[in-house]
């Protein structure tokens, strides 16, 4: 029999941390090194560049950084460059291109000093976040995971919720980061991998709500039942989880694009949720599910739709008029 994978610790204390006004730490200038100015990253890093730290920025495309530069930011050519401060922080879209930044000659790797730290807050594997943890550990570097739950508005509001797991003392360094950057840190474990499996639990839950919201809007709607009166109702009695308040509100108002987080990101999540799962011998017949509504809104050309496109394919099946085909 294949041998199970091990996430258990000694420390598996949830300790929740209220950040912002709220918590009291010693403020003091870091220097922070920041790589990945996507839709999430560009509001992060702002918001670490207005709270005082000193910050260095890397980019794939350079572009992106001009506004942040013209505010006092700095630019690198490498992330190697980008590394060489207290802390570097990686916003980035998948394994991949984590990898490539951090493992590459001119990489994470190479730049960053003895016991500085790398918080990864991309969602990412959990092979990968291992992987990341013993690299670090052998260059006499600290890591810690600290992905995040929010959309791109929550990060620019810095209203973003963290889970972080690492050595205690490393994540006890970063909590002013993180105090600029979310509302609550959640510090889970030692092992750092722990956050990146919660964080992908996480966002299958989160596909769920949106596939069943999907369908019981496209039930409604063939009914002839308005769909903000029964947004309405939905939020104001059981339903009232952000979660639902916030997709609800897209899916009742059919707003797919610009997209918050793009269906193929969606997909990629919900595959290393399945690997998670494959490796630890944990059934998850919905994620296979929505794995496959995800792959279907691949096929048909809505990769770059937000994922929440995945109600729009609920009424297209249901035979509804469905806002898929005009945004392909």
């Amino acid at each position: 029999m294949r041998e199970r994978a091990n996430y258990s610790s000694a420390y598996c204390r949830v300790t929740p941390v209220q950040t912002g006004a709220r918590l009291f730490l010693e403020r003091k200038v870091m220097q922070v090194g920041f790589i990945g100015l996507g839709s999430m990253g560009s509001g992060m890093a702002a918001n670490l560049l207005r709270a005082g730290h000193t910050l260095t920025l890397f980019n794939r495309t350079p572009d992106k950084a001009e506004v942040l530069v013209a505010e006092g930011a700095t630019l690198a050519k490498t992330p190697s460059e980008a590394a060489r401060g207290d802390v570097v922080i990686t916003m980035l879209a998948d394994d991949a291109v984590v990898e490539r930044v951090v493992f590459s000659p001119d990489g994470i790797l190479a730049g960053l000093k003895h016991l500085s730290i790398h918080v990864s807050m991309s969602t990412i594997s959990v092979e990968l976040a291992e992987r990341l943890a013993s690299a670090h550990q052998a260059a006499g570097q600290r890591f810690v995971a600290a992905p995040v739950f929010g959309r791109p508005e929550a990060a620019a509001a810095g209203k973003l919720f963290i889970v972080a797991a690492g050595e205690r003392k490393a994540v006890q360094a970063c909590l002013p980061l993180f105090g600029v950057l979310g509302q609550r840190t959640f510090v889970i474990a030692d092992e750092p991998p722990k956050a990146n499996l919660v964080k992908l639990s996480g966002n299958f839950l989160i596909a769920a709500v949106i596939e069943t919201l999907g369908e019981a809007f496209a039930l409604i709607s063939k009914a002839g039942i308005d769909r903000a009166q029964y947004l309405n109702i939905l939020t104001n009695t059981l339903f009232g989880a952000p979660v639902y308040q916030t997709y609800g509100g897209i899916i009742s108002h059919e707003r797919y694009t610009p997209p918050g987080f793009k269906a193929k990101l969606g997909l990629k999540d919900i595959h290393l949720a399945l690997r998670a799962a494959e490796a630890l011998e944990v059934p998850m017949p919905v994620a296979s599910l929505i794995r496959d509504r995800l792959l279907t809104l691949l096929a048909i050309g809505a990769a770059d739709l937000d994922w929440s496109a995945l109600a729009a394919l609920a009424s297209r099946d249901a035979g509804e008029p469905s806002s898929l085909s005009a945004e392909k």
